[in-house]
């Protein structure tokens, strides 16, 4: 859908085949860090749902680490290892890492990239995919309400 100022709306966007590469990870940082998948999604709808996840935490993490990429044209989530088999959320793609090395490092695993969120590296938590599909859904919902009463 499109809306008048010619931008596309998050809910018929598709993250770029860039944005869905694997992210060059340090395969000889042995076993630091915790390992993940990798959730890109257009910017727009990525920092709806971190407002949604940040407001539904409660006492448990609602949102784990989040990527912001050099562009500023998407976001991504560091989930757990085995996601992207599953992962079908259409307007967005999980990248499978597990056992090609990415883990949750202290520096941003994107060039030029830069931590949204930084990784706590306390817990080692990242995002669930369950509660990260349904704030995906809600903030895709929020945005076509929002570009139809333009």
């Amino acid at each position: 859908m499109k809306t008048s100022d010619s931008s596309w709306t998050t809910a018929q966007h598709k993250p770029t085949a860039e944005a869905s590469e694997l992210p060059p990870g340090d395969a000889s940082d042995g076993d630091h860090g915790v390992p993940c998948d990798l959730v890109t999604v257009p910017a727009r709808q990525g920092l709806e749902a971190v407002d949604i996840l940040r407001r539904g935490a409660g006492e448990a993490p609602g949102v784990g680490p989040v990527l912001l990429d050099v562009n500023c044209d998407n976001l991504g989530f560091l989930v757990p290892p085995g996601t992207a088999a599953g992962w079908d959320m259409p307007g967005s793609a999980c990248t499978e890492t597990a056992g090609r090395g990415l883990r949750v490092p202290a520096e941003p695993p994107v060039t030029g990239g830069a931590w949204l969120l930084p990784p706590d590296a306390d817990t080692g938590e990242v995002t669930d995919p369950a509660v990260l599909r349904e704030a995906l859904g809600e903030a895709a919902r929020l945005i076509e309400a929002a570009d139809g009463h333009r």
